[in-house]
């Protein structure tokens, strides 16, 4: 065998065996210039703060996993609709004048969910929105009441918004302003509030 295994001795020709067997092997001697062995070190609050900071985590606290977690947000979501609603204002009729007065109906759910350290948005609703407003018949003026309902939509729904006029005073009106006053409300009231609606759905996706 070579480098470090045993020589068995083969005599010295007069039939005397050699010497024992030796054996050989290498031991790294510390020099003065070998590099130092390395030394625990305690980390301080500050490093503490760098390595949370370098992997930033969405959803709750607890959940630094990024796992699923869905939170409800009807409370927020129901609130705001309304306050975005009724800031529409007053819009001038073919023959007078209406506003949303007030979101008697605002019915559905919306919630953020962060699932894999991503979050996702979602909602569905209906909506009924009072409106009020007054109709120019020559020179007299007829107060306007109705609601308009709008059916159930959902996120990234809004270009296909519907909407469904009924006034409430209908005997107050011959049929042709009737039908005047109800595609004035449709049409008028149709792009502003999907405007509303598309702030909400914006706000709601930078939470």
């Amino acid at each position: 065998m070579e480098n470090g295994g045993a020589e068995m001795g083969r005599g010295d020709g007069n039939g005397q065996p050699a010497a024992a067997a030796s054996y050989t092997y290498w031991v790294r001697e510390t020099t003065a210039d070998a590099a130092p062995l390395p030394l625990p070190k305690k980390l301080t609050p500050k490093d503490l703060l760098s390595n949370q900071s370098e992997s930033p985590t969405l959803g709750s606290p607890w959940n630094k996993a990024g796992t699923w977690e869905e939170k409800n947000l009807n409370s927020w979501a129901t609130q705001r609709i309304k306050e975005l609603l009724k800031s529409v204002g007053t819009l001038d009729l073919s023959r007078g004048k209406a506003e949303i007065s007030d979101v008697t109906k605002c019915v559905g759910d919306a919630f953020l969910v962060t699932v894999r350290n991503k979050k996702r948005v979602g909602y569905s609703y209906e909506l009924t929105l009072k409106v009020k407003g007054e109709w120019h018949v020559q020179e007299e003026k007829k107060a306007v009441k109705g609601h308009i309902d709008i059916p159930e939509f959902s996120f990234g729904e809004l270009d296909e918004l519907q909407m469904e006029v009924k006034l409430s005073e209908e005997k107050d009106f011959v049929q042709q302003d009737k039908v005047q006053i109800i595609q004035d409300l449709k049409k008028l009231f149709l792009q502003p509030v999907r405007e509303k609606l598309h702030q909400f759905e914006q706000e709601l996706k930078d939470r």
